[in-house]
């Protein structure tokens, strides 16, 4: 099975779960870069996965999402420059991030490829990117960060993203964070680490699933 991030062919089967009236859901784990990848064979459809995110509640009304999110936004605010521009990318149906950081003085426009499918969008380049709760739907990680990586600025960029990152030793059986079906590119530190280094970004983990990536 070939890495989705790396692409490397040093992987192996890494979990097993039947999942009711489907086929068995397979998960593979890279030894190079680590990611934990669910078989491609057993990704979604569109319209499958669109109909799980149609009944997300996140959005600006909700206190507690928009307090989540300030873990990200708010440290990464204090390294931008007056009257930065960023995208959103992968905003949801709900987009909530955009509205902080533009309460702090930032241009920001939301893109996501069911409910703001603007392209024209992607053809910019930004002072800083986030992605926040989208990293873990990537069905192909290594080309969306190699696109991402195409959307900021050459120097002084930044990108921001959020996800629950796999801690060390657990047990992933029992882990919740699976059991979203549309979850299915699972990163660790030493994922996140191996992106920096393959994109030659400076990388802080402020905390878990917090990270920031500067150029």
């Amino acid at each position: 099975m070939i890495c989705p991030l790396c692409c490397s062919d040093n992987t192996f089967k890494y979990f097993e779960k039947p999942e009711k009236n489907t086929d068995i859901k397979t998960y593979f784990q890279c030894k190079r870069c680590e990611l934990v990848f669910v078989d491609p064979g057993l990704h979604l459809s569109s319209e499958d996965e669109k109909s799980i995110y149609d009944f997300h509640e996140n959005g600006p009304e909700n206190e507690g999402y928009v307090l989540f999110l300030k873990r990200l936004a708010d440290p990464l605010s204090l390294r931008l420059k007056a009257g930065a521009i960023g995208l959103d990318f992968g905003c949801g149906p709900g987009p909530t991030l955009s509205g902080i950081l533009g309460g702090k003085g930032f241009e920001v426009y939301n893109y996501d490829p069911y409910y703001f499918p603007d392209k024209t969008l992607l053809n910019t380049k930004y002072d800083f990117v986030t992605s926040t709760e989208t990293v873990e739907h990537f069905y192909s990680p290594g080309k969306e960060f190699l696109r991402i990586a195409g959307l900021l600025k050459e120097k002084g960029s930044f990108l921001g993203v959020m996800t629950q990152m796999l801690p060390a030793g657990t047990d992933f059986k029992n882990w919740w964070y699976h059991r979203d079906p549309t979850h299915v590119s699972i990163y660790n530190e030493k994922t996140f680490l191996w992106i920096s280094e393959w994109m030659g970004w400076n990388m802080e983990i402020l905390e878990n699933g917090v990270v920031i990536y500067s150029k």
